[in-house]
């Protein structure tokens, strides 16, 4: 193959020598040409245990050969851009070198044996892991432990290549920020940053719900840089599906938030003292920790202590993340409790990084001397759970009293509607009274007046008639007396007209009494004509002032007019008497428009009066609406609860009613049943009665027949006693029947009110 030509010359030695031993002509590992500038060997190696044909001859022929590449490169120089160089000579370095190649010889067995291993030997797996994967080996061992070494999604990659993603602009935006100092994603375009393109658009086509989110980038960008994209992408499915990073980046970032109250409560727990003061700083655990979730310590830590930590992540999942944050707290305790909120964050910037620098083991070992429990982060969740609910629960809540809220401003503005028609009703009938009051004292007054013309006339006629002498003229006595009757007729139709309109008039204000009932108080009213009265005074004053500015129009352009006729003939005079009588004309216009001017501006104020007016009376008629909406409610509640009581009492009636119809059936069979024992008893009695007046028949009989001797009688006798016997049983028999009967009607009487309590009560 043609990228055979960029190997090295071991490189090509040994894709031979697969070639022939494993029948395979289609070696060509993808991204040769990177893998080689790394370690091509070593890639050579993960590359057998792929194919799935390695042995342990292929593995000691490959280490046999690096060994050979290492020699080599010590002759002939370091080939990484390190910079770091490779003595073979020392004795230290043979010694690093052989531990080196135990760890290789180890984890190449743990990658051959990887179910068994994984299966019977997990904690030994995790302390390996614990301490690191070698940096060749952690392309499989990753795939290895996340299951993504088989994933049919894998067949699908090239097809979404092909698909166009909506995220494809955010994504070029990004790249460039991802890793920006790393050699192979600094350039722009470059083969690092087009394959970090791919994997990302291809899992926003995968997983449209979550799309494209920044952080995530710098989690594929790690991934690229142990392994081709394909595999990459496999990696990270599988990294969002099971490591819980899909909740992480959904958009509601529901699990962050979990993420985030797990880790402040276990700040609180192991570290009270930086958590009061974080809470005294207003210095939340989201402004520094979010990242640490969201991209592994990715953007936080340099990058091979975040490739060791994302190794135990791929083993163990998000608890490392707790435990490495809670260690790094630990160690800066002292120093975050002396810095504010702004030293705080460039203390988590700058400086802890830089702490870091001399390697990961330490912060490794602190973070597994933290105390972690798994079923008290279960109870935190479900705690958080609980909160995050009543906050749903409390937003659909406020969502249903807005609505309310809306519904009820909509009802206000309705009530002020009818509140303007009401009160405009109400200020007529406010009138009205005003006349009818002003009425009823014109004829009050008028009644007084007549009140005091009859006593008068009264008066003097009781003078009359002690003046009236017995010697006087008859005619002339029986005249005045006709007189003065005439005008006491008068006085009593006028004093009887006066009671009706006095009458009418009481009539009147009861009718207006009543109806005042309804209108608002004296207070409202007076305070309404007040405002009518002030209205009208301002609109007349207006008024007045605009007449008087058209007045002063008409006499300026009477003035204009009588000017234009006297210097009508005089258009051929001198020059400069022709520049005075413009100027004079000029100064009439201006006079003119500043007139008019005047006059706009007057009936500017009149309009704003008016508007201000309006205002003033539309805010007195929304207290007014509101005053009776509270009336309204008030009213509304109290009806309700007369409702409700009156409610309640219907029920304790009837249920009583209940009771005493119960009682009172109960207390009629009692009675029934005492007169069916009665009835009984006397038919008992009558039997008993009936009976011994035959036992006395047959005595007096008997007696007979002990002193007659007559045969003939006896038979008689005996037939006789036999019809009376005849006689008395059937009606015996009779009684009993009908004794029975009542008996039965009585049972069923007495038994059937209950049987209709029961089936009320089962209703």
């Amino acid at each position: 193959k043609a990228s055979v030509l960029f190997m090295c010359l071991w490189c090509r030695i040994i894709v031979m020598y697969l070639s022939v031993k494993l029948n395979c002509c289609e070696f060509c590992p993808p991204n040769m040409i990177i893998w080689c500038d790394l370690n091509c060997t070593s890639y050579l190696i993960v590359s057998l245990h792929s194919l799935g044909n390695a042995n342990s001859s292929s593995l000691i022929v490959c280490r046999l050969l690096e060994t050979d590449s290492k020699s080599l490169r010590s002759v002939n120089g370091s080939r990484r851009n390190s910079g770091s160089s490779l003595v073979s000579s020392s004795s230290a370095s043979s010694n690093l070198s052989h531990l080196e190649e135990d760890s290789w010889i180890l984890w190449g067995r743990i990658v051959n044996e990887w179910e068994e291993v994984r299966k019977k030997k997990e904690k030994q797996l995790k302390d390996l892991v614990r301490k690191g994967i070698p940096h060749h080996f952690r392309a499989i061992v990753w795939q290895l432990l996340c299951n993504a070494q088989n994933m049919p999604i894998k067949d699908q990659y090239s097809e979404l290549l092909k698909m166009t993603s909506p995220c494809e602009k955010l994504i070029r935006r990004d790249i460039a920020r991802t890793y920006p100092e790393h050699e192979f994603f600094k350039e722009k375009d470059s083969l690092g940053q087009e394959v970090l393109f791919n994997v990302m658009k291809a899992y926003s086509l995968v997983d449209r719900e979550v799309g494209y989110c920044q952080g995530s980038a710098f989690i594929v960008g790690l991934l690229l840089m142990q392994m081709p994209e394909e595999e990459a992408f496999c990696v990270f499915v599988k990294l969002m599906q099971d490591y819980r990073l899909r909740e992480l980046f959904k958009p509601s970032m529901a699990e962050l938030g979990l993420c985030m109250y797990q880790f402040e409560c276990m700040i609180q727990e192991h570290l009270p003292e930086l958590h009061m003061h974080f809470q005294a700083q207003s210095f939340h655990t989201s402004m520094y920790a979010s990242s640490w979730f969201l991209t592994i310590f990715l953007t936080s830590f340099p990058l091979p202590v975040a490739t060791r930590i994302f190794d135990i992540f791929m083993c163990e999942g998000l608890e490392i993340v707790f435990r490495v944050g809670l260690a790094i707290l630990q160690m800066n305790q002292a120093e975050l409790i002396q810095l504010d909120m702004e030293g705080m964050l460039q203390h988590f910037q700058k400086v802890i990084p830089h702490q870091l620098d001399s390697g990961p083991d330490k912060v490794i070992q602190a973070a597994y001397q933290v105390k972690y429990n798994a079923k008290k982060m279960k109870k935190l969740e479900k705690e958080y759970t609980t909160i995050k609910t009543k906050e749903m629960e409390e937003q659909v809540e406020i969502k249903r009293l807005r609505t309310e809220n809306r519904l009820l401003k909509q009802r206000i503005d309705t009530l002020e509607k009818v509140s303007v028609t009401g009160q405009v009703t109400r200020a007529q009938e406010a009138e009205e009274n005003y006349l009818v009051k002003r009425e009823l004292a014109t004829v009050k007054q008028q009644s007084e007046e007549a009140s005091a013309q009859l006593e008068q006339a009264q008066k003097t006629i009781r003078q009359l008639q002690q003046q009236q002498q017995p010697q006087g003229n008859p005619r002339y006595s029986e005249e005045s007396i006709l007189q003065l009757e005439r005008e006491l007729v008068q006085a009593r139709l006028k004093e009887a007209e006066s009671q009706c309109a006095l009458k009418d008039m009481q009539d009147k204000i009861l009718e207006m009494e009543k109806r005042n009932t309804s209108l608002p108080d004296d207070n409202n009213v007076v305070r309404l004509q007040e405002e009518l009265i002030g209205v009208k005074l301002r609109e007349a004053e207006a008024l007045t002032g605009l007449k008087e500015l058209r007045q002063q129009v008409r006499d300026l352009e009477e003035h204009w007019q009588r000017h234009l006729a006297r210097t009508a003939g005089r258009w051929k005079d001198s020059p400069r008497k022709n520049a005075v009588s413009e100027l004079q004309d000029e100064l009439m216009s201006v006079r003119l428009r500043e007139a008019e001017a005047q006059a706009e501006l007057r009936e500017t104020r009149q309009r704003m009066l008016e508007l201000e007016t309006q205002n003033q009376i539309h805010s007195n008629q929304l207290r007014r609406a509101e005053q009776d909406g509270r009336c309204l409610q008030e009213r509304v509640q109290m009806l309700t609860t007369q409702n409700k009581d009156l409610h309640g009492q219907l029920q304790e009636i009837k249920r009583k009613q209940a009771e005493i119809e119960c009682k009172s059936k109960e207390e009629v069979m009692a009675v029934r049943l005492r007169e069916a024992d009665n009835i009984a008893a006397m038919a008992e009695l009558q039997q008993q009665i009936s009976e011994l007046e035959i036992q006395k028949e047959e005595g007096k009989v008997q007696g007979q027949l002990n002193h007659t001797d007559s045969s003939q009688y006896i038979r008689d006798l005996k037939d006789q006693i036999a019809e009376l016997k005849h006689e008395v049983r059937p009606p015996a028999q009779t009684l009993n029947e009908s004794v029975i009967s009542l008996l039965k009607a009585t049972f069923n009487n007495i038994t059937a009110p209950y049987l209709a309590i029961l089936k009320i009560r089962n209703r």
